[in-house]
């Protein structure tokens, strides 16, 4: 065990003894004016190294140490570790606020989960946490009427960070066991939604759109794009030369560019779009972007309502947006696209070596949309015909 002193200028942690630091700052003036910090250097029992800051004051530093052998001598490791004080709601604080998972599509449904977690566990200690105490929540949660997967859901993300916590040794592995112990409510694949939007349903909405949601619904349904992506669209992003759209990685949710070709009834959203002068956004309302998902999902509603196609998640055969993005899915396998080709329009991971040894050009993908497109538009003409017959019976 030592005690170190870190440079207020270069923040290099050094013995206490240096007169000077490397940089050339004289430390013994820095500690005179109390603008050094101390750290305490120790080995956990097992061979793992700590740090510690204890504050501007070497006594302090001296007493931490001390505290620290004493707690060693002993094998008192637990009280050794940063969270036998720090409480959950702390570690949440920690993990909500990194940088990498503010940049993360789900960030707002994780400070969801976890606010509601931080009700029942916000104020104890990490290390307290007992399987038990989580099974507890998950049968308090499913009694407060929560559907299996919202408690999953809520479980899963604490367990993300209680592994980023572990990975950054603000917890031991007690933590991370009790989490590891729970079982899901719901068995995987068990919730998996089936709901397509059938022709006559996409014609219907189609026909009873208003205009500025009209391309949004063509293009989605002909190219199987996500919520996220639609609404982060941009024109810049329209590559008219090679007529390919090709979404950045920052919008994609597997991380990495996109490129999805335009058939003849995207061209046509594109060619007719307006064009906004103060943004570069393709999708607007009133000249603005449409920047939330709850915008999609209440334009989406309002049609569905006018066009009497049921609506909601929780609503029998509701629909949902996602589900256009299903749909294109299945209509390219009852095209004859294969499985690679669709997935790498929708934007799926390839599995396997295929991520090694498939290299599919734009061209196969042009190709695998073209074939998807003339099934779609035989499709839509014979369900046109059959609306219009549909139609002439009724008014006869």
């Amino acid at each position: 065990m030592s005690i170190l002193a870190e440079c207020s200028f270069c923040k290099r942690k050094q013995s206490v003894k240096n007169k000077l630091c490397r940089c050339g700052e004289n430390l013994d003036k820095m500690k005179r004016s109390k603008k050094v910090r101390y750290w305490i250097d120790f080995r956990l029992p097992g061979g793992k190294q700590r740090r510690e800051p204890v504050g501007f004051s070497i006594e302090e530093a001296r007493d931490a140490d001390s505290k620290r052998r004493v707690q060693k001598r002993e094998n008192r490791i637990f009280d050794m570790l940063p969270e036998s004080k720090m409480t959950f709601h702390e570690l949440a604080e920690w993990y909500l606020n990194l940088k990498s998972v503010k940049k993360l599509v789900t960030w707002d449904r994780r400070v969801l989960a976890l606010r509601n977690f931080n009700k029942v566990f916000g104020e104890m200690i990490t290390g307290n946490i007992q399987p038990i105490d989580l099974e507890d929540y998950q049968e308090k949660r499913e009694d407060d009427g929560l559907a299996p997967a919202t408690i999953d859901i809520e479980i899963n993300t604490a367990k993300t960070m209680v592994i980023k916590g572990f990975d950054n040794d603000f917890v031991d592995g007690r933590v991370l066991k009790a989490f590891r112990r729970v079982k899901n409510k719901l068995k995987p694949g068990s919730n998996a939604r089936k709901r397509i939007v059938t022709i006559e349903e996409y014609l219907k909405l189609n026909n009873k759109s208003k205009p500025y949601f009209r391309g949004i619904l063509i293009v989605a349904y002909n190219t199987g794009m996500r919520t996220g992506e639609l609404q982060n669209l941009k024109w810049s992003y329209i590559d008219r030369k090679k007529m390919m759209i090709r979404v950045p990685t920052e919008f994609t949710k597997e991380k990495r560019q996109k490129n999805i070709p335009i058939n003849h009834h995207v061209k046509d959203v594109l060619d007719n779009f307006p064009r906004a002068i103060n943004h570069d956004f393709v999708f607007t309302h009133k000249g603005m972007p449409i920047r939330h998902k709850q915008g999609f999902k209440f334009i989406l509603k309002t049609t569905c309502e006018r066009t009497r196609v049921p609506y909601g998640r929780n609503v029998p055969n509701g629909l949902t947006f996602h589900d256009l993005r299903r749909t294109v899915k299945t209509n390219m396998l009852n095209s004859g696209v294969d499985k690679v080709h669709r997935d790498l329009i929708l934007g799926h991971s390839l599995r396997g070596m295929d991520v090694y040894y498939l290299a599919p050009s734009e061209d196969s993908l042009k190709d695998a949309m073209n074939k998807y497109t003339k099934w779609l538009d035989e499709k839509l003409a014979e369900t046109s015909i059959g609306l219009v017959k549909k139609m002439s019976e009724i008014n006869k």
